[in-house]
């Protein structure tokens, strides 16, 4: 019989490239990689959008605690970024603001405006018993006011506390002491690098000085202010 006419053995007989076998040899059709690619496409963008939308309620949050009164960025009632000219004098700050607790410090300017000081600071108020320095120079790192005043009389004493405790804010940012290291019938009036003295009661300074400076506290880094702490608890 001619060799055309044979009839072919099955053994032999080749697979088509649509049933080749799965091994590891063999060609895999690429069909069943498509959707776990999608898959993974997919995954990548909610990722991405996530991570966005986080980012945008950031910053929406950062610019509404900015506008909350007594808020992380706000200035304080005068708006000063800075020591302003005219209101105080700029005192050189000293080279260290560290917590030194149970010591007594020497400070370079009287009363002090800057330097190391206790952990503690003091609470808002008017006080009839001097402070001690160490205390209160750690509520001037916070932004705080401190009117320090030496008025043997008694009467004065009563102006000067009908007056500074109407100040708007007063009993967030001040606190008054006597204050025996000054020279009678002195008032000084200092925050962090900056210091304001006169003789008597100066309403006008005692006002301008507080509303410049009250709930500022002057950055040592930048050597500008931001907002501070305000004293209504000592911490």
């Amino acid at each position: 019989m001619p060799e055309s006419q044979r009839p072919r053995s099955k053994r032999g007989k080749r697979p088509s490239r649509g049933h080749r076998g799965g091994g590891a040899g063999s060609l895999t059709s690429p069909e069943p990689l498509r959707p776990r690619r999608r898959r993974r496409i997919k995954l990548s963008r909610i990722l991405f959008i996530g991570a966005a939308t986080i980012v945008a309620i950031l910053v929406i949050a950062s610019f509404a605690l900015a506008s909350i009164p007594g808020g992380v960025g706000q200035r304080a009632s005068g708006g000063a970024t800075g020591i302003v000219e005219g209101v105080g004098t700029p005192q050189l700050p000293m080279s260290t603001a560290n917590h030194i607790d149970g010591q007594r410090l020497e400070y370079s300017t009287v009363p002090p405006t800057s330097g190391d000081h206790w952990s503690t600071p003091a609470f808002c108020g008017f006080y009839d018993l001097e402070l001690p320095d160490e205390q209160i120079v750690h509520n001037m790192e916070h932004g705080n006011i401190i009117i320090s005043y030496n008025l043997p009389d008694q009467a004065k004493v009563e102006e000067l506390k009908q007056l500074v405790t109407n100040l708007s804010g007063w009993n967030l940012w001040g606190i008054a002491r006597p204050y025996t290291k000054i020279p009678e019938g002195t008032v000084a009036m200092s925050a962090w690098g900056v210091l304001d003295s006169f003789q008597g009661i100066n309403e006008e300074r005692i006002k301008t000085f507080f509303e410049t400076y009250g709930g500022n506290q002057l950055s040592r880094e930048t050597a500008r202010l931001r907002r501070g702490i305000p004293c209504t608890t000592a911490g």
